[in-house]
């Protein structure tokens, strides 16, 4: 049973085993075997299989030099180490080298001669037939250079873990080890290539670009990092393309209209060469060449694309490559290849003819083609240095030199196995592999601690995702003005290991964009770069200028927006801005809203025209009042000035004093002090002198009511009373400042609401303390007009009842006034209308109740006399007995009309009061008021002592 199983393995290998592979390799026996896949060609010729017979292996197509000279790479370091003498002493490497054409299924068609080859040798043949000429296993493979196609490759090489050590594969998703577990690479991952294209693009500070990425492995990850890269700094893709080179013409037409009709100036791609070559054919064939191209390095050195017919669409292109590499004598081995010496090398015929575009003899091209017609014939002698191709340009070796340290990781590999002590190794019970019979996955272990310095000095190990460290260098696309053709011009690097900010390095200098305009050289803000170093305009909207920022268009990206004025007491100082700053609070924007300036402070100033006439009429006040105290000391002993009861007109005089000073502290500068101190002041000012008025008016009130002034109201109505009533109702008002400076003391406040101004005013607090201060002044000025009123006809050299009334009306109409005035206004205003008030409403109650006193005193004195004094007090005693009278008789008359008709009717009778200054003896100098009684005349003669006098007073 075992030999029948045995003989349908080889029957399922049969057709493997015989050819290792596809027909055409690179093939060398020695004792440990390296696999190799590289694309020799670009692609496959796309034909239509309809099954009807055989399926026939499609055709590879379009020589590519570069993948030769990585081939040749390959096989360089494999000559080295075995002329070695230190590295693999007395051991031989051989090597199975295959075409990928750039393609899957060709790729998988090599691997499996890998996979077949370690499958056969596992299952231990010999003792059932004679096995030991067949060819030796692959312990491990180099390649591929797609990251779609190494992909597919490591899903099988993973299977028997083969290690797989690519070149030019940079796909993010190979760096999952669960996935892929025997994948390693020599080139960094995509992700520090889409976070470094990202950079560029910010650096240039342009916001509208185009994505285009290859439908596969490759693109698909690197565009899908690169838009999320984009996103965190706030960076519009407008479109966002697949493309492949097995696009239809109409599909790649599509492609080209929707870039055409792009407003975006900038195309990032993520694709190889031959994915790209047919957009940029079509580009070049409409003309379009206001386009910058940002090219990921899969294509940023592709011969396919750095053409003459494509330099006018594709020059100043922005490249990302590998960091060159140096390889001795790499350059003299590239030149050696000749078809006769390299008989191992199958790939080098097709290289010959290639170059020279003729045919050498018995060529299998010769044979398929069937004419000798359209290429000469050629002996395979020629001197390949003659000729111009990819193949030797070695200035720049990327790939190729990781190409060779990927040979080398696998050498190297070997030797730590060859040298290992028992012990000391890294399998069970540190164990060593034995370098005659290891097996793929010991060397894939060996590789994953691999750890050496190489020729150059460089320190080469694989990381924890078993990727190799590298920075990129950036290069720009040259127009050469002697041949036409392209210059791959280094213009700055990347270094991936670099702190955020430090990674991106660019000469600007050296860039042509469009292949011809360069930067200028001069130093200059990277914010201004743009507008003063001619880098292509790629952006939604032109840049918002200072003064403005960027305003949100509805059902457009953020990158598209309209430049919005910035708003007053906001600006922005620079171009772009996304947000107009707030001035601080003591600064205001300037017209322009591109700087703040300091704001004006403005308060009540004594030395400004408002506040000096305020200061005046407070000063005037003060002396108009300390004026009208002098002459009332002076004359202190006369009529007029005792009859208005001198001491309680001292108090009132100085609390005019008070109250005209208290305005005074409204000017000038607010501090915390005169903040405090001010309100009270006037307060207390105010209702000190209303309670003086009050209290004059009410004794002159209540004595003359009283028909006979009686020792009762001498006793209640004495000075002392007087003065009390006057500190109680001041002490209520002393009571509230107390309390309101205790819970809510006023202070000094800066109000910045106002646009270009800082007011420096009071904050009072508590409103409602203002309010209980002002409303207790009222009330009292309330009840002082209800008794100014009521006493409005008693005699005008006894008391000011009309003049007090008028001074109250005067007091309310401008407190009344005050209220909405006061919450109306604000800054110094408000401080200016409180003192306008205080010093209306003291003018006011000044000249009222004291400038007719004073006028008589000073121009007048013949009526300041006692004289006056008693006949004014009786004219107004025989008014009231006369209203007395008339009032009683036309009530008796009432009374004596409604006991009968029949009763004879009284004769009428008049009463005739003259009480004017005829009527007085001239003699005696008495004034003699009479009252008449029908025909009749009584004259009645009052006599007032001076003592009783001067209690009425």
């Amino acid at each position: 049973m075992k030999l029948v199983l045995v003989h349908l393995m080889l029957l399922g290998f049969s057709y493997v085993t015989s050819t290792y592979g596809p027909q055409h390799r690179a093939q060398m026996t020695g004792d440990i075997l390296l696999g190799g896949l590289f694309p020799i060609h670009f692609g496959v010729a796309s034909k239509d299989q309809d099954l009807a017979a055989r399926p026939e292996s499609t055709q590879c197509v379009r020589f590519n030099f570069r993948g030769f000279r990585w081939l040749q790479a390959m096989i360089f370091a494999i000559d080295e180490i075995n002329n070695s003498s230190v590295l693999l002493p007395n051991i031989t490497l051989g090597y199975r080298i295959f075409d990928t054409c750039n393609a899957v299924s060709k790729a998988l068609e090599a691997t499996l001669s890998f996979v077949a080859q370690n499958k056969i040798d596992s299952l231990n043949l010999d003792e059932f037939c004679n096995c030991t000429d067949h060819i030796p296993s692959t312990i491990a493979v180099v390649g591929a250079a797609g990251s779609a196609i190494s992909t597919a490759v490591a899903n099988l090489l993973g299977l028997f873990y083969i290690p797989q050590i690519s070149y030019a594969s940079s796909s993010r998703l190979l760096s999952n080890k669960n996935q892929y577990k025997s994948f390693m690479r020599t080139i960094p991952t995509d992700e520090y290539q889409a976070t470094a294209m990202a950079d560029i693009i910010e650096y240039f500070q342009w916001n509208w670009v185009i994505a285009v990425a290859s439908d596969d492995d490759y693109g698909r990850p690197g565009i899908e990092k690169f838009e999320k890269e984009m996103e965190e700094r706030d960076i519009c893709i407008h479109l966002n393309e697949l493309i492949s080179q097995y696009f239809e013409d109409h599909e790649i037409q599509a492609l080209a209209d929707r870039i055409e009709n792009s407003t975006a100036k900038v195309i990032v791609v993520f694709a190889s060469g031959p994915d790209v070559e047919p957009l940029i054919k079509e580009m070049a064939k409409r003309n379009i060449t206001d386009r910058t191209w940002l090219a990921s390095e899969a294509w940023a050195s592709s011969s396919l694309i750095a053409k003459p017919e494509y330099l006018d669409v594709v020059a100043g292109t922005i490249g990302f490559v590998l960091k060159a590499g140096h390889i001795p004598g790499f350059r003299q081995f590239l030149q050696q290849v000749q078809p006769k010496k390299d008989s191992h090398n199958e790939f080098v015929r097709e290289f010959w003819e290639e170059t020279f575009n003729c045919y050498l003899k018995d060529s299998v091209r010769l044979q398929e083609c069937g004419s000798t017609s359209l290429r000469p014939w050629c002996s395979g002698e020629e001197d390949i240095t003659s000729v111009e191709t990819p193949y030797l340009d070695y200035t720049h070796l990327r790939i190729s030199y990781n190409v060779y340290v990927a040979v080398y990781s696998i050498a190297h590999a070997l030797q730590d196995i060859l040298t290992c002590k028992p012990g000391h190794g890294l399998f069970a019970n540190n164990s060593c592999a034995d370098i005659k019979k290891m097996e793929a996955w010991q060397v894939l272990k060996q590789l994953r601690h691999l750890n050496y310095t190489n020729t150059i000095g460089e320190r080469m190990h694989f990381g924890e995702n078993a990727d190799m460290a590298a920075s990129y260098t950036i290069i720009n696309w040259h127009r050469s003005g002697e041949h036409g053709s392209v210059v791959f011009e280094e213009v700055g690097h990347y270094k991936v290991q670099a702190k955020r900010g430090g990674k991106l390095s660019i000469d600007r200098t050296k860039i042509l964009w469009n292949g011809y305009s360069s930067e200028a050289s001069r130093p200059v803000s990277w914010r201004l770069l743009p507008l003063v170093l001619g880098v292509p305009f790629s952006n939604c909207s032109e840049d918002c200028e200072p003064g403005t920022r960027k305003g949100i268009i509805d059902s457009m990206p953020t990158c598209c927006f309209e430049c919005t004025e910035c708003s007053d007491g906001e600006y922005s100082n620079h171009r772009d801005a996304s947000v107009c700053t707030k001035c601080p609070n003591n600064s205001w924007s300037n017209g322009n809203h591109t700087f703040c300036f300091l704001k004006e402070i403005e308060f009540l100033s004594w030395t400004e025209p408002f506040g000096i006439a305020l200061t005046i009429c407070a000063v005037l006040g003060v002396v108009l009042t300390a004026f009208v105290m002098g002459v009332f000391v002076k004359f202190c002993n006369t009529p007029i000035v005792k009859a208005s009861n001198r001491e309680l007109s001292y108090a009132l005089l100085f609390s005019l004093i008070c109250c005209f000073s208290s305005s005074l502290i409204f000017i000038g500068e607010p501090r915390d002090w005169t903040c405090r101190l001010r309100q009270p002041a006037f307060g207390i000012s105010f209702v000190l002198c209303i309670s003086c008025i009050l209290v004059k008016t009410n004794r002159v009130l209540l004595v003359f009511e009283a028909k006979i002034p009686t020792s009762l109201h001498r006793k209640w109505w004495g000075l002392n009373l007087q003065f009390m009533l006057v500190f109680l109702f001041t002490f209520v008002q002393v009571m509230i400042c107390v309390v309101w400076l205790y819970n809510a003391p006023p202070s000094s406040y800066r109000n910045h609401d106002i646009d270009e101004i800082i007011f420096i005013t009071c904050n009072e607090g508590s409103v409602m303390a203002l309010g209980f201060l002002i409303g207790y002044t009222c009330l009292l000025a309330a009840i002082c007009f209800f008794f100014a009123f009521k006493s409005r006809k008693l005699p005008e050299n006894f008391t000011e009842a009309k003049f007090i009334t008028f001074s109250m009306l005067i007091f309310f109409i401008v407190w009344i006034s005050f209220i909405p005035a006061y919450f109306s206004t604000y800054g110094k205003f408000v401080s200016a209308v409180e003192v306008i008030a205080i010093l209306a409403s003291s003018f006011g109650m000044l000249a009222c109740i004291f400038f007719n006193k004073v006028y008589i005193i000073l121009f007048k004195p013949s009526r300041n006399t006692i004289e006056e004094v008693r006949c004014s007090t009786a004219a107004h005693a025989f008014k009231v007995a006369a209203k007395a009278t008339l009032k009683h008789s036309t009530a008796s008359r009432k009374k004596s009309n409604s006991i009968g008709e029949s009763c004879a009717s009284t004769p009428s009778s008049s009463i005739d009061l003259k009480a004017n200054g005829n009527d007085c003896d001239p003699t005696s100098g008495r004034h003699m008021p009479r009252v008449s009684f029908g025909s009749g005349t009584v004259t009645l003669s009052l006599s007032f002592e001076e003592s009783r006098r001067s209690s009425l007073m």
